[in-house]
């Protein structure tokens, strides 16, 4: 079960010099951030990996989504419909 205390996230390393932020997140939601960490890793680093992860897996999803496409055979039987000689 999600405690529902808070925990405060302090972020710095990739900000603009001397530019920082606090986000608040459940202890759970920490502890689950955590899992996907390094040794010596910042929360920050830990953050922006899995944020470069979600946009390479969002870009591939969008390049690799089926939806709208017609197959090679199907491209082919209605290009020669349409250019017939």
């Amino acid at each position: 079960m999600e405690s529902k205390s808070k925990i405060f996230i302090h972020s710095s390393r990739h900000s603009q010099p001397n530019e920082t932020t606090t986000i608040a997140v459940t202890k759970d939601i920490r502890d689950k951030i955590q899992e996907f960490g390094n040794k010596g890793e910042t929360y920050s680093d830990i953050l922006l990996r899995l944020y470069k992860s979600a946009k390479e897996r969002q870009l591939h999803d969008l390049l690799m989504s089926e939806e709208g496409c017609v197959t090679a055979k199907d491209a082919l039987e209605r290009a020669r419909k349409k250019w017939q000689k």
